[in-house]
């Protein structure tokens, strides 16, 4: 398996990300309870659990799109989800995130993927240089005059990624990324997160359901069920060893939820 170099300093492991007490509450019903987790630089974490544990709600938090109603989120140290809205800001600049759908412009491949650098202001030529670079990176060159919306699904997700990196993010946040796309996609959409990892040095937090994909592309994992962190721990030491019953359950598709 394939894993990712992890930011190391004086022989140890950097974290960039750092989540304390979280919890979330939506119409009466805690969907987040008392989430705590250390996220390395440059590795890739997975958060696996069932459909509606949790995993999009931390993401979306995570992303500073929801807000939390305990608990703190540190990036390189600085809280980001307080009342410090220069932090929040800060941070936004930071983190990008990757959706099941897409959710394009309807407009071109090179203006989707342009957008965000546009409106930091970058100058023209800039702008074209780090456009190209991400549409090599996700194999899209010569689609730059295309219509977005008139791409196949999977050609579509990989102008997402492009989209999400062009401003070269120190987190990137991935919510069932193939969750939509045939099995020739998905191995596609997986090379291009070894290589936003490995080349980039791009720390990845990405939530799925699925098993394989976990092991083939995470460093670490962490299992959530009904809100709750229940287990992390290396990969292969939860695959083959897991400490909770219940992860070892969902592992083999015994769980039925």
């Amino acid at each position: 398996m394939l894993q990712s170099a992890c930011c190391r300093e004086g022989g140890k492991n950097v974290v960039l990300l750092e989540i304390t007490g979280l919890g979330k509450t939506f119409g009466g019903k805690q969907v987040l309870r008392d989430i705590s987790l250390d996220v390395e630089k440059g590795e890739i974490f997975a958060m696996m659990g069932p459909s509606g544990t949790g995993k999009t709600t931390l993401l979306r938090i995570l992303n500073l799109l929801e807000r939390a109603d305990a608990g703190h989120i540190k990036l390189d140290g600085m809280v980001i989800n307080g009342g410090q809205n220069n932090n929040r800001i800060a941070a936004r600049q930071r983190i990008s995130m990757v959706f099941q759908s897409s959710a394009l412009f309807n407009d071109t491949v090179y203006n989707n993927v342009a957008y965000g650098l546009k409106v930091r202001g970058m100058d023209k030529h800039t702008i074209k240089s780090k456009v190209d670079q991400c549409l090599a990176l996700v194999g899209l060159i010569g689609y730059e005059n295309r219509k977005a919306k008139t791409l196949s699904g999977g050609e579509e997700q990989r102008i997402a990624f492009a989209r999400a990196v062009v401003f070269e993010p120190d987190l990137l946040l991935l919510d069932e990324p193939t969750a939509n796309l045939d099995p020739s996609n998905v191995v596609k959409i997986e090379e291009i997160i070894r290589t936003i990892n490995r080349e980039l040095n791009t720390t990845i937090i990405i939530a799925t359901h699925h098993m394989n994909q976990v092991r083939r592309l995470a460093d670490r994992v962490g299992m959530l069920l009904d809100g709750e962190l229940i287990e992390t721990g290396r990969v292969e030491d939860v695959f083959v060893k897991a400490a909770d019953e219940r992860t070892r359950a969902f592992i083999v598709g015994e769980m039925v939820y």
